[in-house]
């Protein structure tokens, strides 16, 4: 059956990984407990925001103006048509350079990254410590980015070479394809024969697998890390004095489509006081309202927020241990200037990379409910990768039980075969059993 999508965090030490995670995992719109029958140690549950189905017009128009207000979710939340969506995350083992070796947590770091769909990788943009996480000033951070890729390149690329001669042999005599060669190699990091396709297509080499240079199979090997790891650049720390000139340095050499801007104690901060009602915060927000300001704003009751003391109204910001912010200027340096945190962007920006789709499974094709007597509609949302048919949702869905028949929108039957993308067939009801 597919798995669900897993999002690796990795980062060197003090870079933010933690506090990266608990802003991701710690989210006011938790409703319930996810339905993982167990979760590792190192294992989390982090929610992506999407735009529900419940807030299509199509959908409104076909069903009454009520269905975003009856859309009650089993497991995260939605509010106004913006759901957030349970996702698994992995915080992956610590690394400092040479993990490859064995360095550090080296061999746990590695071990763990093979499960990852997609990685998070939490950059200290502010330059405040080192390589291996050691306080420092003035320490470039894009460093850090090209050191990581290398090391997942050199593990790989050296578990490869070094029984390099057998793999050529045995290719020749079983007169395998490139494809199957490779896979049988890349299975242990998780690969498909699909990923391995992907990445022999786009480099279109014209040599045989037997007579590849070196160099040929370093270039084969990067592109098996684009394609199996996609990752996420969190320049993280971004209200620090120095980390303007490091993004726009970083900005000039990576694809910006690849970068995110955060800060994670920020996010903890403002959801900390949001859950004790000392202020207004919707996550991904660019607004933060205290009691003052709503009072100041009209409302005398202060939107029953409660009074913040002046210890309450600072936080320790993480790349200065010794020198407390006022809430004020966090919204000066972080919200109104980058328009949020940028925390929520970090998981989205994952899921686009991996060309995640949200699917509604409902029982009723016609009310979007799970039951002739439920009223709430959209209970259940799943999220599928980039290239899932109807079939694999049902088998994430049901299992292996039997399929009679599959429907959408409009009672319309689907095959197995059809793709599911956003917008069509990702709304689907099954009928178990055999026709």
């Amino acid at each position: 059956m597919p798995r669900d999508p897993l999002i690796g965090l990795v980062g060197k030490p003090s870079s933010g990984k933690s506090t990266t995670l608990n802003s991701l995992t710690d989210a006011s719109s938790k409703t319930g407990n996810f339905p993982f029958t167990t979760i590792d140690p190192n294992r989390a549950i982090g929610y992506l925001q999407i735009s529900c189905a419940c807030s299509r017009p199509s959908l409104r128009s076909a069903t009454g103006p009520s269905l975003t207000s009856r859309c009650k979710p089993n497991y995260g939340a939605c509010v106004d048509g913006k759901r957030s969506v349970p996702i698994e995350l992995l915080d992956v083992a610590g690394l400092v350079p040479g993990a490859h070796l064995g360095k550090g947590l080296g061999n746990r770091f590695l071990d763990d990254l093979r499960h990852a769909d997609a990685l998070v990788h939490v950059v200290d943009v502010s330059g405040c410590t080192d390589a291996e996480g050691k306080a420092t000033r003035g320490y470039d951070p894009s460093q850090d980015i090209v050191w990581l890729r290398s090391e997942i390149v050199r593990w790989i690329q050296g578990n490869l070479m070094e029984k390099w001669g057998s793999i050529k042999r045995r290719h020749i005599a079983i007169k395998a394809t490139a494809v199957d060669t490779l896979q049988n190699q890349f299975s242990g990091y998780g690969s498909t024969s699909t990923v391995v396709a992907r990445c022999l297509d786009r480099l279109a080499l014209k040599e045989p697998l037997q007579d590849w240079s070196d160099e040929t199979i370093e270039r084969v090997v990067n592109a098996f890390v684009d394609e199996k790891f996609p990752t996420v650049v969190a320049l993280n720390k971004i209200d620090h004095p120095d980390a303007d000139k490091n993004i726009a340095k970083i900005a000039k050499q990576q694809d910006p489509n690849t970068l995110v801007l955060c800060s994670a104690i920020s996010e903890v901060f403002l959801r900390r006081l949001a859950k004790q009602g000392f202020v207004k915060y919707t996550e991904g927000s660019e607004f933060v309202d205290s009691r003052q300001d709503l009072i100041d704003n009209g409302d005398p009751e202060g939107g029953g927020l409660k009074e913040m003391d002046e210890k309450l109204k600072k936080y320790r910001h993480l790349a200065n241990p010794g020198r407390e912010h006022r809430i004020d200027n966090l919204r000066d340096l972080v919200l109104y200037r980058f328009g949020s945190t940028g925390v929520h962007q970090v998981l989205s920006r994952a899921a686009e990379l991996l060309g995640l789709v949200p699917v509604f499974p409902v029982r009723n094709i016609h009310t979007f409910s799970s039951g002739e007597r439920e009223s709430g509609v959209f209970r259940d949302c799943v999220l599928v990768k980039k290239g899932a048919t109807v079939g694999d949702v049902y088998r994430k869905v049901m299992g292996d039980a039997p399929l009679a028949y599959a429907e959408t929108i409009g009672g319309v039957r689907v095959s197995e075969d059809d793709l599911v993308v956003v917008g069509k067939n990702d709304i689907l009801s099954f009928k178990v059993g055999r026709v």
